[in-house]
């Protein structure tokens, strides 16, 4: 189970000290049920090959994630996507209690790029209580966009490579 909050960002936080970044690439199989793949590549560091599938919206969904190797991603890439996959750079930013703040800009450069940030919890309760205020973030995490139809990834996916 995914148990996160998103709102829709400016930037980069100012600030903060990140402690990972990643480069991204994702395209989708399919959208319901969510079927995902992504190429995740740590900034001087390893790159990993992700098959994912989800179910649901909002604050918390199913999620069954597994590790492939690049040859079956090119392969689902050019073979049964066939459609340019989504660019993201995302990076992490640790916070107290164990929490990370996570923050992507999608398709930089294209007159679509947006960026976004996530905060992933253990639990519901621990969701929805959490205040960003608390954490000198208020003024960031302004826009929560969690509980609002057409603002995950897929729906992007779906607006801006599957429009033709």
């Amino acid at each position: 189970m995914e148990i996160e909050r998103k709102w829709m960002v400016s930037g980069w936080p100012v600030g903060w000290t990140e402690t990972k970044r990643f480069s991204m690439r994702q395209g989708y199989v399919s959208l319901r049920p969510t079927v995902r793949i992504r190429e995740e590549a740590l900034c001087d560091g390893d790159t990993h090959y992700v098959l994912c599938f989800k179910s649901g919206s909002g604050l918390s969904r199913e999620e069954l994630e597994t590790d492939i190797d690049a040859a079956l991603f090119r392969d689902i890439e050019q073979r049964i996507i066939r459609k340019p996959l989504i660019p993201k750079e995302r990076r992490d930013y640790p916070m107290p209690g164990g929490l990370t703040l996570e923050v992507n800009h999608v398709d930089e450069g294209q007159p679509t790029e947006f960026w976004y940030a996530e905060v992933e919890f253990g639990d519901e309760v621990q969701a929805r209580a959490w205040d960003p205020a608390q954490f000198g973030l208020g003024t960031y995490l302004v826009d929560d966009v969690t509980e609002q139809p057409g603002q995950s990834m897929g729906a992007y996916w779906k607006q801006t490579r599957l429009k033709d």
